[in-house]
């Protein structure tokens, strides 16, 4: 049994995972509302919070359940945010004398499609886009990736987020603008789709665009919002769709899967029907996917693991 720790950004979470990938617990405490007043996450809010939340956290997903082994993401996100999660994981890791696994936060994402019941077996082409990153990973076993392209600029879900801003929109942006979407005509305006070369991707240029938009229609923003959020969401899933067939063409895959939380959109899940994706549930962070990952990473024994640190970067 398995315990997963996830605090990288503004949801505090724990898990409790079998060895075959069972999800025995999974408890996630979102912070979408304290960030909403804001339009986003602040980073030293997040930390407080992860702070107040993560003892009850844990000890609900646990709720007397024994385990061998705790798992934690150490690295990318905000780095405060980080070092609650990896603290209480080496403290509880320590108390028990048990060993400890570093989980990097988007190979966390990855191992949610070898959570059962879906259980996917590589090899497979790989689209990961949510809030901090965007990226191709061409996936040939379960301990890790390659990546084939990324964003150059802001991530996909990140795009989500500054668009819902622009148009006066809640947050988490990617949710309000997809539900503002199905009212709108996603031909209405003809946001640009960034042709970058290779396999790596660019939303700054749509993000500009609507700006634009809205500046145009000034008082009659209102009125079209509806038409700016599907067109907008239009685009960034053209993109999003076209690199991702491009990458399966490019390697060959059999499969393609899609994981992040911009992989709850309706849309893209939608357009991309073949894609194997991980429930709504297991889209956005948890920790139940930190625990799937550390299967297949090495765990640091104690008292070796006191040492580790937690990093804002990915590499």
């Amino acid at each position: 049994m398995i315990l997963g720790i996830e605090t990288s950004c503004d949801e505090t979470a724990a898990a409790v995972v079998t060895e075959d990938g069972e999800i025995v617990s999974n408890v996630v405490a979102s912070q979408a509302e304290l960030h909403a007043r804001f339009g986003g996450v602040v980073p030293e809010v997040a930390s407080r919070r992860h702070l107040e939340l993560i003892a009850p956290v844990v000890a609900e997903a646990l709720d007397g359940h024994e385990v061998d082994t705790v798992a934690v993401t150490a690295r990318p996100g905000l780095i405060g945010a980080l070092l609650v999660g990896v603290s209480a994981a080496k403290a509880l890791a320590w108390s028990r004398r048990l060993p400890l696994v570093p989980v990097n936060h988007l190979h966390g994402h990855v191992a949610s499609l070898y959570l059962k019941p879906l259980d996917l077996q590589p090899p497979f082409t790989c689209l990961l886009a949510s809030g901090g990153h965007t990226m191709l990973l061409d996936v040939q076993d379960r301990g890790g990736y390659r990546v084939l392209g990324t964003t150059l600029d802001d991530a996909a879900g990140e795009a989500f987020d500054k668009g819902a801003r622009l148009l006066g929109l809640g947050y988490p942006g990617g949710k309000e603008i997809d539900a503002l979407a199905k009212q709108g005509d996603p031909e209405a305006y003809d946001f640009p789709v960034a042709r970058v070369p290779g396999l790596d991707f660019s939303f700054s240029g749509v993000k500009t665009a609507l700006l634009y938009a809205v500046r145009d229609l000034g008082d009659q923003v209102k009125a079209r919002r509806a038409d700016l959020a599907a067109s907008y969401q239009r685009a960034i899933v053209q993109a999003l769709v076209r690199k991702t067939e491009e990458a399966a063409r490019q390697t060959g895959a059999k499969q393609v899967a899609v994981v992040g939380g911009v992989a709850a959109n309706s849309e893209l899940r939608a357009v991309l029907p073949a894609a194997k994706a991980p429930p709504l549930a297991l889209c956005t962070d948890n920790a139940a996917m930190i625990a799937s990952a550390a299967r297949y990473v090495e765990a640091v024994p104690p008292p070796r693991y006191l040492a580790l640190d937690a990093y804002a970067s990915a590499l």
